[in-house]
């Protein structure tokens, strides 16, 4: 008798990652992957460096010092924090901690795929709530839950549209999910919002035993190769979590790196003003070349060329030029490239470039 998978597993879509080659371009211009154009910190790569010398120990299993760094640089305790091998392994262990077969997991509509993707990987059914102009719509999610209803995933700002939820909108949110209901609160992007009326959710997982929000080292702190991430829960919820993850789930030098890049506060503030300027310049530009652009409060920003066709082949001339973007169609929106901020020279780059496909 052949083996036979778990219920889910065998017919779980595989996650796409973007691109970063390009056949007969040796170094193309990458702007597929949302990674900080202005790279890691210098003392985060030192501190990377010095770990190699130790790579016959064991890694410190709890993350004690990385937590410690996290809470003060965030002002959050660090018995509720969790490490893990980016904020994926984190987002996958609370699947397989709170749903299974005959469960349904929840998101927003173009919400980030790893969510339906973990779901499956349990045997659970992800469900989507409606969106409404590219933005998680709280009343459609509140709608959507049922007694079926396990996990609500949320990812705020959202990837890819870049839209954002208000605090009061959270608000809303937290209050209207059940208390059996876990909600998760995917705030990748948050050290780039700059708006007064944005909350990374931290503070509702304070009052909500029930809220969880995530994080993660691999967009501003420009440390996606090392794969590490956090959250941050209920003493409960850090509970099962420590009990599910890995003894070493984190590596020596990742560590030694998150700590030197969340006390590196001059590098989050450059890559924040770099964005600052770019995102709303980049923005601008493309409108003028006829695209329409969602507003975004990220490091990247979705542009569409009016229908799929036309964005298709949009993408395909930028990647035979070198310049690798992301087709949407994945998240159901086939008429969009999502597009990373780069660096002056790679912005300026892709702006040639479709000026040249515009002709």
């Amino acid at each position: 008798m052949p083996l036979v998978a778990r219920p889910g597993i065998a017919d779980c879509p595989l996650y796409v990652p973007g691109s970063h080659e390009v056949e007969g371009i040796a170094e193309p211009v990458v702007l597929s992957a949302n990674e900080n154009p202005l790279g890691p910190s210098d003392k985060a790569v030192a501190a990377y460096q010095a770990a190699a010398t130790q790579l016959h120990r064991y890694p410190e299993g709890g993350a004690v010092e990385l937590r410690d760094a996290i809470g003060k640089r965030f002002g959050l305790n660090p018995e509720q924090i969790t490490c893990g091998a980016g904020s994926d392994e984190i987002l996958t262990f609370l699947t397989r901690i709170f749903a299974g077969p005959g469960d349904e997991v929840l998101y927003s509509q173009h919400g980030f795929l790893m969510y339906p993707i973990n779901a499956k990987q349990v045997g659970a059914t992800p469900v989507q709530a409606p969106e409404s102009n590219l933005r998680t719509d709280v009343q459609a999610v509140l709608d959507s839950i049922n007694e079926k209803t396990k996990i609500v995933f949320i990812a705020n700002p959202n990837n890819p549209t870049g839209s954002y939820l208000t605090t009061e909108e959270m608000k809303t949110l937290v209050e209207g999910v059940p208390e059996n209901v876990l909600l998760v609160l995917d705030s990748a992007y948050a050290e780039y919002v700059e708006r007064n009326d944005y909350s990374d959710g931290s503070q509702f997982v304070e009052k909500y035993p029930n809220v969880v929000m995530t994080r993660t080292f691999s967009k501003i702190f420009g440390l996606a190769a090392v794969r590490l991430g956090w959250c941050y829960a209920s003493p409960e919820v850090t509970d099962l979590l420590n009990r599910l993850r890995g003894p070493f789930n984190t590596t020596a030098p990742s560590q030694a790196a998150g700590v030197a890049a969340v006390e590196d506060l001059s590098h989050t503030d450059d890559a924040r003003a770099h964005n600052n300027v770019w995102l709303p310049k980049l923005t601008n530009e493309l409108e003028k070349l006829g695209a329409i652009v969602p507003p975004s409060v990220c490091n990247f920003l979705l542009a569409g060329f009016g229908d799929a066709d036309t964005t298709q082949a949009a993408y395909d001339y930028m990647h035979k030029n070198g310049v690798i973007t992301r087709m949407m169609g994945g998240y159901g929106l086939p008429e969009y490239i999502r597009i990373t901020i780069g660096t002056e020279k790679e912005n300026k780059l892709l702006l040639d470039v479709l000026r040249n496909f515009k002709g």
